[in-house]
């Protein structure tokens, strides 16, 4: 009679333990990534090789991190990013992208660069339902294709929109322009093209010559050649920040001095002053661009509280980075965004509440971003910025100009 309340204590506690044990183990085993004191993010940037420039989208983010992290984290969980160097090529991005995911256990991919290497892991992303947030590309399909690839979803305008609205100004500003493009070879380098078109709208202005370049060329003299050669008055520079230096460089050596239109991810203060080479190149001059970021190059923006904060955060948390490189300013808008999404998550994170975040948001306090641009989706909009504004370049730099530009397509 003594033994049975014995063995009933004795199954009483077994089985309080093993429910203790079991809620540990159901906490354990939540969304990858997410532990009670930490979040990781993981992504790829070219670190090295022909677009290195980029890397800075990188720094600038993890700089950012590392500053709301003193602040206390998201929820009191740290924000940890790893980002790995897959050179600019799909095939290293995939490898990699893998790695993260199924090694490095990440709660979602961020901030991976360029047009394909997020496209050669969109699939395996969506398959698994990994968040692929915020792919530092304006890759039109980001946004289009929202319906079937929930879990990926872009930041900056669609390159479609930055095309229209450069062939919109050109129409306008230049209607009987002869327009000679030079494209990467890929989907970034159409995307422009086929906006740039749409904006020009079939007026009088158009485009008469159009090369290509592959990413692994050396250089693209022989296509700025052949595009001298075609008669055209204004040159279009589509490209990455290497071959769009080469553009001006080897447009200036051929003695040919078109207006130049160019596009966002490659007109960085830092590029152009070395497209300028040394300011002896003067095709930069009056190049035309559009912009959505604070340049904190451009004294219009000397005193303002973001500008100073950038300047701050880089100085502690990214020591050696070059203060006046605006995709640093990109790297840290975007990590205000993630920020403000992983707080809407509440103390469960998970990545079916990211993605429910990432498609209805309406940020319009980004300190990084333009006065009047918004980061704003809904269901099934994955284009989380369309408006941005012209500027052009002078001898002291870039000015913006003009009013609000928004496009929806």
């Amino acid at each position: 009679m003594t033994r049975k309340p014995i063995v009933f204590v004795a199954l009483a506690v077994a089985l309080t333990l093993g429910a203790s044990a079991l809620a540990g183990s159901t906490r354990a085993t939540g969304d990858p990534g997410i532990t009670p004191t930490s979040i990781l993010l993981g992504g790829t940037v070219p670190l090295s090789g022909v677009a290195s420039a980029y890397s800075a989208v990188a720094v600038g983010a993890s700089a950012y991190f590392k500053y709301v992290n003193a602040k206390g984290g998201v929820g009191g969980r740290q924000i940890n990013y790893k980002y790995l160097d897959d050179t600019y090529n799909p095939a290293q991005t995939v490898q990699l992208t893998r790695q993260l995911v199924e090694q490095d256990k990440v709660f979602a991919i961020f901030n991976t660069l360029g047009t394909e290497t997020n496209l050669a892991i969109r699939p395996y992303l969506n398959q698994l339902k990994v968040p692929q947030l915020f792919a530092a590309s304006g890759d039109t399909s980001f946004g289009a294709d929202a319906a079937t690839y929930p879990q990926t979803i872009g930041f900056f305008p669609s390159y479609q929109a930055e095309g229209w609205a450069l062939g919109q100004y050109m129409r306008k500003s230049h209607p009987k322009a002869k327009i000679a493009v030079i494209a990467q070879n890929d989907s970034y380098g159409r995307d422009l093209l086929v906006g740039l078109n749409r904006g020009l709208g079939g007026g009088v202005a158009k485009v008469v010559a159009a090369q290509n370049y592959e990413v692994t060329a050396s250089d693209v003299g022989s296509q700025i050649a052949k595009l001298k050669s075609s008669g055209a008055d204004t040159l279009a520079i589509f490209a990455t920040p290497q071959f769009a230096i080469q553009s001006y460089v080897f447009a200036n050596k051929l003695g040919w001095k078109p207006f130049v239109i160019t596009n966002a991810v490659s007109s960085a203060s830092n590029i152009m002053l070395l497209a300028s080479e040394g300011g002896q190149n003067k095709t930069v001059l009056g190049s035309v661009s559009v912009v959505f970021l604070k340049d904190p190059t451009d004294p219009k923006w000397s005193k303002d509280p973001a500008i100073a904060l950038y300047r701050t955060i880089l100085a502690r948390y990214a020591k050696g980075a070059n203060a006046k490189d605006v995709y640093h300013v990109y790297g840290m808008a975007v990590a205000y965004a993630t920020v403000n999404l992983l707080k809407r998550l509440g103390k469960n994170p998970t990545r079916a509440g990211l993605i429910a975040a990432v498609d209805s948001m309406n940020i319009t306090d980004d300190p990084f971003l333009l006065p009047g641009i918004a980061i704003k989706t809904g269901p099934g909009d994955h284009f989380p910025l369309s408006q941005m504004y012209f500027q052009q370049y002078a001898k002291t730099g870039w000015k913006q100009f003009g009013s609000l530009v928004s496009y929806k397509g």
